[in-house]
């Protein structure tokens, strides 16, 4: 698959990034070949969930839950669709997605387009999720939302019934003011009320928060996290720093994605390590590309990773290659479970 892959890349990255981007979720509708299962060394039980791998399919491939509950057979153990809003909205103008090929990055600042809450609720609905694998759901607020916190509560609402874990989405650099909702009044507001709305029973609820973060909000957001109860955290989202780029595309406006982001988000992964200790579950996401990087995520803290850039130029069963440098990772270094190397460089 990886030299298909190679012979299609030329034909992808020939398209606007947005129509390949487009192109891709068409053929993720297809039959698609099945990996081969992942290493029973690799399976967790994390948040009451059974996941079969570590590796998950970041939120923003499949903004409105049209192929999320299909990329098991890509070797996933998880995916997480949106971000969804309560109501439908076009996003940014275009063009908004660029391709940094010779850094192996994407910028992008999309908006939050989506479809809407409804749309995505009745396409999840319909659709056949495969046993044993794990569906999120990430949430956020409309941009011209006069309540954004109650936007939140609404995601929360909507999708408790059918999402094995929701994903409060308060990092995205591209919608105006997002970000505010993780300081430290904004987000004690915001978790008391979404907790609150989480039905009796309902999912594990995760926090995604920015690589773009100061040690005093480092500690606002550990401890806040902690005090209301949230499941888990995922570190982090697109970044607005610029480290050095050679694309032609690096002064574009919106959040940085792919291999210049994998210091940034592995920084911060440790650093909310040994802020939080094993008191609350961590997904590494940020830069990912190969084994040896979600090894170093694991060791680092995460019990789960996240990827979805480096697909781009990876291709898209990344996450079995993943899959099987892990085990053979794991192997070499005499643990016989996945679990018994996360956070071993922090600890």
């Amino acid at each position: 698959m990886t030299s298909l892959y190679r012979l299609v890349r030329p034909l992808l990255f020939a398209l606007d990034a947005e129509q390949a981007h487009h192109l891709a979720l068409a053929a993720l509708k297809l039959p698609l070949p099945h990996a081969a299962a992942p290493d029973p060394m690799l399976a967790q039980k994390l948040l009451g969930l059974d996941f079969a791998s570590p590796v998950g399919l970041a939120a923003g491939l499949d903004k409105n839950g049209e192929v999320a509950h299909r990329v098991a057979a890509l070797g996933f153990g998880f995916a997480e669709l949106g971000t969804l809003t309560p109501l439908p909205q076009q996003g940014t103008p275009h063009p908004r997605l660029f391709r940094l090929a010779e850094d192996a990055a994407i910028i992008n600042r999309m908006g939050f387009n989506n479809g809407g809450l409804a749309a995505a609720r009745d396409r999840m609905i319909r659709h056949k999720v495969p046993e044993g694998f794990v569906l999120g759901v990430n949430i956020g607020a409309n941009k011209d939302s006069a309540d954004r916190i109650s936007d939140y509560e609404e995601g929360v609402r909507v999708m408790s019934p059918l999402a094995s874990y929701l994903a409060v989405n308060v990092s995205s650099p591209n919608t105006p003011g997002l970000r505010a909702l993780q300081g430290r009044a904004a987000l004690d507001e915001l978790l008391g009320r979404v907790m609150a709305a989480r039905p009796a029973g309902g999912p594990p609820i995760l926090l995604k928060i920015a690589p773009d973060l100061e040690p005093e909000d480092i500690d606002d957001i550990a401890e806040l996290s902690i005090t209301h109860g949230i499941d888990a955290l995922i570190v982090s989202n697109t970044t607005l720093s610029r480290p050095p780029l050679r694309s032609p595309h690096a002064g574009e406006a919106g959040g940085l994605s792919g291999a210049p982001l994998h210091d940034l988000a592995l920084a911060r992964l440790k650093d909310f390590r040994r802020r939080v200790g094993s008191k609350l579950l961590l997904i590494g996401a940020g830069g990912i590309s190969n084994a040896d990087q979600a090894y170093t995520r694991i060791r680092a803290g995460a019990s789960l990773i996240q990827l979805y850039s480096a697909m781009v130029y990876e291709g898209p069963y990344l996450p079995a290659r993943i899959n099987t440098g892990l085990a053979k990772l794991l192997r070499r270094d005499g643990f016989s479970t996945i679990g018994e190397a996360v956070g071993v460089d922090v600890d």
